[in-house]
């Protein structure tokens, strides 16, 4: 049964998410992503909370709070609530489940798309860094960042085989989830890397010098622009909250200080076809790392892959899972 709220809370929401939503009648139970909600208007719909409220959330928490009643209830606590480490994405019936975890400085949203164009009778959980919500301090360690989710992932599914996939840095931490997994006397029917390399430091001597090469020849082409040293956002651009800043912080810590050890299973790699900050061949970086490594292309660069090519990253992954024998 739905709880009673303030009027003023519900009736304030309920005109932001008919006007974002388009749509004239919204009951306070039926669900956003049912409505037609995605990624972007959740980071609208929060950046209209933050004006309303005065409390900036994160947009991950559409998935904690995904009806007008559910988030006026959150919206009326005194503080914020905890986010979970694991976020059910999309719903399953054949076990095990699938895990998988975002990149630096993101949230498990960033993978609405790729999750929605996915084709598997699997479950999928996403895993959310500590610290999204504000209320702990996050790691700046990948072995710490691996061991919070095991700790999660064990509870929901106590033994193998494990299904895990991770974008970028979340590549690095499902390598070392799955590092303890098999030192567990676990078995990984799937680990799956999107685009994940090991800070640049970690990349041998001919590998930096080609990346540094292209980098710079990128540079004088325009083709790419230095970072920032201000750290300021685009023209438009809506600042990172100190929440995120710190996130994104700790998550580059975490970066330079992992080293990939030898991996003793199978590697299946999604590589971008458009090569920009990141070395354009993962055999030259992960090749002696592995047992063995699979590696398929995905058009569109670093970003591109999930945002604008989602639907060709979705179908690797999904021929991944059906490959996979748990």
């Amino acid at each position: 049964m739905t709880q009673t709220h303030t009027p003023t809370m519900v009736e304030s929401l309920t005109e932001i998410w008919q006007r974002l939503l388009g749509h004239p009648s919204i009951g306070v139970d039926d669900n956003f992503f049912d409505l037609g909600g995605d990624s972007s208007l959740a980071l609208q719909l929060f950046t209209e909370i933050a004006q309303l409220c005065g409390r900036e959330l994160p947009p991950v928490m559409i998935y904690q709070a995904p009806t007008i009643a559910a988030l006026a209830e959150l919206l009326e606590e005194p503080t914020t609530p905890r986010f979970p480490p694991l976020v059910l994405l999309k719903d399953g019936a054949q076990e095990p489940p699938v895990f998988i975890t975002h990149g630096l400085g993101g949230t498990v949203i960033d993978f609405y798309q790729v999750v929605k164009h996915m084709r598997t009778p699997h479950a999928i959980y996403g895993m959310q860094s500590r610290g999204i919500d504000g209320v702990d301090e996050p790691f700046d360690r990948i072995e710490d960042m691996a061991e919070f989710y095991l700790d999660a992932v064990r509870k929901l599914q106590p033994r193998g085989p494990y299904l895990l996939v991770g974008f970028s840095l979340g590549g690095l931490v499902v390598l070392e989830m799955a590092h303890r997994l098999l030192a567990g006397g676990e078995r990984v029917a799937l680990l799956a890397m999107l685009d994940s390399y090991p800070h640049a430091s970690y990349l041998s001597p001919a590998e930096r010098a080609r990346l540094a090469i292209r980098l710079a020849w990128r540079r004088v082409a325009g083709t790419i622009m230095p970072k920032s040293k201000t750290g300021a956002p685009s023209p438009g651009e809506a600042p990172p909250s100190a929440t995120i800043r710190q996130l994104r912080e700790s998550a580059k810590l975490a970066l330079r200080r992992y080293q990939p050890r030898l991996y003793r299973g199978r590697i299946q790699f999604v590589k971008a076809a458009v090569s920009t900050t990141f070395p354009s061949d993962p055999r030259a970086v992960w090749g002696h790392l592995a047992d063995e490594l699979v590696v398929d292309t995905v058009p569109g660069d670093h970003l591109g892959i999930m945002t604008t090519h989602f639907e060709e990253l979705a179908a690797v992954v999904s021929r991944y899972l059906t490959q996979a024998q748990p």
